[in-house]
């Protein structure tokens, strides 16, 4: 009888052995971070608005009423507003634009690169998004949401800043005896583009910024950098 030779096992296929933390560290940490300064944004709002309070004589609140104010949620809301917007215009304007040297632009020098590759011509039978799969109206979606969910975010919060910012609106009138008014009514005063356009203009100037200083300046390690030793004229 001929002996057969054991077979040999084969080798599981290579996994990520890293911990949960580190293969996500950038987002948790990105995230904890908000969370903290929501906190402190909380308790240092908290203690202005009743100085403020005392300063006129006028009742103070409690930390949980402060918290479901429209004071606290309109400054916070409007900041999520001039993020989600840079955020949104950003994710487009990076398409068609581009910023010689600069490690956020797409390189001039060249034709079509990975990110602009059509997704109708990927090999299905790889591990591909199931929208390619799918094709059609969710590849259409698919293909452009980043810049819909973040388009959506900053309609949402520009929303939400005029429903808070109403009601901070209002208890100011209240407090010295003139009417409430409503959120479109606060969105058509010259105070809610004033605390739009306050946010926004420098969320722009910081993001114009980095393209900018990322033509000449480095930061070793870092993806938003260009190699320490890359010429100031290479595009990424």
């Amino acid at each position: 009888m001929v002996k057969t030779e054991p077979r040999a096992r084969e080798k599981p296929a290579n996994r990520d052995r890293s911990g949960f933390f580190r293969t996500n560290s950038l987002s948790l940490v990105c995230f904890g971070l908000a969370a903290i300064f929501i906190v402190g944004l909380l308790f240092t709002g908290f203690r202005e608005h009743n100085d403020d309070q005392r300063a006129h004589g006028e009742p103070e609140m409690s930390l949980g009423e402060y918290a479901t104010s429209g004071s606290f949620w309109e400054a916070l809301t409007e900041n999520w507003e001039s993020e989600y917007l840079q955020m949104a215009a950003y994710v487009v304007l990076t398409v068609f634009l581009i910023q010689r040297g600069s490690s956020e632009s797409k390189d001039p020098a060249k034709g079509a690169e990975d990110f602009d590759r059509d997704p109708r011509d990927a090999d299905k039978r790889k591990n591909v998004p199931w929208p390619v799969r799918r094709g059609g109206l969710w590849l259409r979606l698919y293909e452009n949401s980043l810049f819909l969910v973040f388009l959506f975010l900053f309609l949402a919060s520009l929303a939400l800043h005029a429903v808070t910012g109403s009601r901070d609106f209002s208890s100011e009138r209240e407090a010295h005896g003139e009417s409430r008014v409503s959120a479109v009514d606060y969105v058509q005063s010259s105070r809610f583009w004033f605390e739009s356009f306050q946010n926004w203009q420098s969320e722009f100037l910081a993001v114009g910024s980095i393209v900018l200083f990322s033509v000449w300046l480095r930061q070793r390690g870092s993806p938003e950098s260009k190699p320490v030793d890359a010429p100031h004229a290479e595009t990424p």
